[in-house]
This record gives C-alpha cells, sequence and structure tokens, in this order.
C-alpha cells in the first residue's frame, strides 16, 4: 500500500424528511443570506424549492435563487451566479439537485470567494484557489458524489471544453440526502447516475500499484451492491432501500474512500468522456458506459490481475481457461449488465458517430487537458485516446 491522506469533512444528514432541516443547518453554519442554485423545473413542480424556501424563512435566514443548470453545467450559468451573488451580498450558497447543480455552485463559490480573478482559469489549470464560500446541497439525484467530494465540472459552452478542478477547500459543509427525492428521476437518468457511481469506483481499482485488501473489499461491496440494487429499479423505481443503498454509494463511491492506500486511480474514462461531453453534450453517465467496454478491451493485458479479479469478485463470472479469458468474460458481462439497465456500450448506442476529423480532436483536446497523458491501469497517449474512441465507434 501506499501512504495517503483521507480527508472527508462533509456532515451527511440521511433520510425521509431530512430537507425540512435546512433552515436550522444554514443558521448553524453561520448563513445570513444564501444563494439557492437549481437546475431545471423538477424541484419548482415537485414543491421542494418552495418548502426549502419556507423553512429558510422560518429560520430568519434570507435568501435569493438561481436556476437553470443544465447537464453539463455551463460557464455562462457560473458566470451569471456570481454575478448575482455579489450584488445580493451572499455568504453561503446552497445546491439544490445533482451533481450539476452542485459542481456549478462549487464553480461559482470559487468566483465568488475570488472575485478579482476569472474562474476558468481554475479549470485550465492556470492556478489554485486560494479561498472558497461555504457551500451545501440537497440532493436529489444519486450520481456524481459531488455532495462529498472535492471535484467539480464545468462545460465552457463557447469553446466546448468540459474541464475538471478538484480542490479540498471545496468540500460541502453538509448534504441533505432524502432518497425520496430521487423517485421522480426518469429511469435512463436514474441508470446513468448508477453508471457515474460505478465508474468512480472502477476508475480507482484499476490501478497498478498500492491496493489494499480493505480498500478493494469496501470497493467490490460497492459495486456488486450497486449492480443489485440498479437492477431493482430498473423494474421497481420507487423501492426506498433501493433508492437508499444506491445514494449512499453514490458518496462512498467518490469521498475518496474507494482509493485510499492506491496510486490516486486511472481516471482515463473519466476524461475520455469529458471530451464526448463537451463536444456533444451527452449524459455523463451514459457516454461512461459508452467508453469504458473499448477502454478495458484496449488497457486489460497491461493490468489483467486486476481485471481478473473484477471478473470474478464483482461480475461473478467463472474462471476461464487463461488469465486473459476470464478478464474478457468480466468485461462482456459488464457489457450485458449496462444492456440490462438500458445503458449503451458504444457510441453507436449512445446516439453519436464522431467523425474521423472529430476523433483526431477528440484525442487531442483529452491529451491537452491531462498535460499529455492519462491512466494508471494503461497510461494511455493522444494515439491511444483516438484508438479507443474508434474501438467504441
Amino acid at each position: 500500500m501506499f501512504n495517503f491522506n483521507y480527508y472527508s469533512p462533509t456532515k451527511v444528514i440521511f433520510g425521509r424528511g431530512t430537507e425540512d432541516q435546512i433552515g436550522t443547518l444554514a443558521q448553524e453554519y453561520g448563513a445570513t443570506k444564501v444563494l439557492i442554485h437549481y437546475g431545471g423545473g423538477s424541484v419548482v413542480r415537485s414543491g421542494l424549492l418552495d418548502r426549502v424556501k419556507a423553512a429558510l424563512d422560518a429560520a430568519g435566514v434570507a435568501h435569493v435563487e438561481l436556476g437553470g443548470v443544465v447537464p453539463n453545467p455551463h460557464l455562462a450559468k457560473v458566470r451569471e451566479g456570481i454575478a448575482l451573488g455579489q450584488r445580493e451580498g451572499v455568504d453561503f450558497l446552497l445546491a439544490v439537485g445533482g451533481g450539476s447543480v452542485i459542481d456549478s455552485v462549487k464553480a461559482i463559490s470559487y468566483g465568488l470567494a475570488e472575485p478579482d480573478k476569472d474562474v476558468w482559469e481554475l479549470f485550465e489549470g492556470q492556478r489554485e484557489a486560494e479561498r472558497f464560500l461555504p457551500i451545501a446541497s440537497i440532493l436529489t439525484i444519486a450520481a456524481a458524489g459531488s455532495e462529498t467530494s472535492n471535484s467539480c465540472v464545468i462545460t465552457n459552452e463557447r469553446t466546448g471544453e468540459k474541464r475538471a478542478y478538484d480542490d479540498d477547500i471545496s468540500r460541502p459543509k453538509f448534504a441533505i440526502m432524502n432518497p425520496e427525492l430521487s423517485m421522480t428521476l426518469p429511469d435512463y437518468q436514474t441508470q446513468a447516475g448508477c453508471t457515474d457511481i460505478m465508474m468512480h469506483t472502477m476508475e480507482r481499482y484499476f490501478t497498478q500499484g498500492g491496493n489494499m485488501e480493505i480498500t478493494d473489499a469496501l470497493a467490490e461491496g460497492l459495486l456488486r451492491t450497486v449492480i443489485k440494487y440498479a437492477q431493482v429499479l430498473h423494474h421497481d423505481p420507487e423501492n426506498y432501500e433501493a433508492r437508499a443503498e444506491i445514494m449512499w454509494a453514490g458518496s462512498l463511491a467518490h469521498n475518496g474512500l474507494t482509493g485510499c492506500g492506491n496510486d490516486g486511480g486511472d481516471f482515463a474514462s473519466h476524461m475520455l468522456e469529458h471530451e464526448l461531453g463537451g463536444m456533444f453534450d451527452v449524459t455523463h453517465g451514459a457516454g461512461l458506459a459508452a467508453v469504458w467496454p473499448s477502454w478495458a478491451r484496449y488497457v486489460y493485458r497491461d493490468c489483467l490481475p486486476r481485471f481478473v479479479r473484477y471478473a470474478t469478485n464483482v461480475m461473478g463470472v467463472a474462471p476461464g481457461a487463461t488469465d486473459e479469458e476470464t478478464a474478457l468474460r468480466g468485461i462482456e458481462a459488464m457489457e450485458d449488465f449496462y444492456h440490462r439497465i438500458g445503458m449503451p456500450i458504444n457510441l453507436r448506442e449512445l446516439g453519436i458517430q464522431p467523425t474521423e476529423e472529430q476523433i483526431l480532436a477528440l484525442a487531442e483536446s483529452c491529451a491537452r487537458a491531462t498535460g499529455g497523458s492519462q491512466g494508471s491501469a494503461k497510461v494511455l497517449y493522444q494515439e491511444d485516446m483516438a484508438a479507443i474512441f474508434r474501438l467504441a465507434l
């Protein structure tokens, strides 16, 4: 195992009706004026937004609101939030929604805390943040894990670049997690979320060193749990126990727990998908499902023991005559699982067919975003990235 630092300071308030505590919690964390940030109309139609505002009013906490966050959240909305927050003098930000809303709130907080600097510089890797306003979330979609993570991803819709910035100062103060709030999601969105949860764990699992038995056991148990309950929700979307299992798994998958002791993870699939999201605006989890099988087939020989362990311990396949056969059976079992929950396993099933020119542009942008290379299972360079995109067609 390798040395590691584990830092997960977010307070989690989990269960039915927990969103009613938002006023008390905002007071507890010193909020005097809150920017409530949300996405489309679902939080309005469900009455959740009104309940949140009423709870803040009852606690005497002033608030303003900004809706309109879209999947693959846009830099323009972040800039709008920064301007609003400056005008209104907000000192606390509350995301009501899923990972896109939480990521947008994080970016707005960076911008408000350092108003003399361009927030996009963080995502371009030009500097690191020095300050951050406190944020929290009321989670409505189990997927990104942003409610307890140090990460956020923003899309510059003008340039088509989708970029991440990770910094522990962005960890939310608290996360309110009521599984019932995710019951109205369409099945496609639920399953894309389950895929994202699994990939956050798998990115940390397929590594070349530092693996700990306890970390592997936690990761494998989490993955088996998501596989089980994703299929339950596919047929029974209002199953509270399944929603709860998936929602908690989403946080555990991306708060750093499943990477303790290893080399930091692979994350090539995520970086490849970010390029697809930036160019084609695809659903993040579905994009991950579409690219992972091709990535796996491209790299498995370089990380064979991990793929064998995954096949047997997670996917439950019978060992083949060789380790290579076992690994391939595991990849095929993963593809079968994706199809069972309605997820794509290639770009054609995702609904896009990049041209060769677009593939080269995707690979060039990915290489630029990663500083030239990415990966642990196998280090990928620009030509490898292009090859994986071609395999995924």
